[in-house]
């Protein structure tokens, strides 16, 4: 599994960690992903994804799923939530 959100394609970053005396070494920074089960209003049930809490909150502040992945471009959803996305807009084109 890697450590990677599926919504926003944010991964682990790297960076120096810095002593009082200035020694440099290599580190990692890695998103704070979890592990959430959201709820697609269109689809009607609940999909689980592995997203980092900045995405959680974009999700939120975007009115819910549906509309998140709406807006989301297909280069950084992951090939999970790509699928959900096509799911969304097939079931979205055979209500209207």
């Amino acid at each position: 599994m890697s450590r990677r959100c599926e919504l926003t394609g944010k991964g682990p970053m790297t960076g120096n960690n810095v002593s009082h005396a200035n020694n440099k070494t290599r580190r990692r920074f890695l998103p704070n992903l979890n592990d959430v089960s959201l709820r697609s209003e269109v689809l009607g049930r609940n999909v689980k994804l592995r997203i980092s809490a900045h995405a959680l909150r974009s999700v939120d502040h975007r009115g819910g799923l549906d509309k998140f992945l709406a807006k989301a471009k297909d280069v950084e959803l992951s090939d999970n939530a790509l699928k959900i996305k096509k799911e969304i807009v097939k079931a979205t084109a055979a209500q209207a």
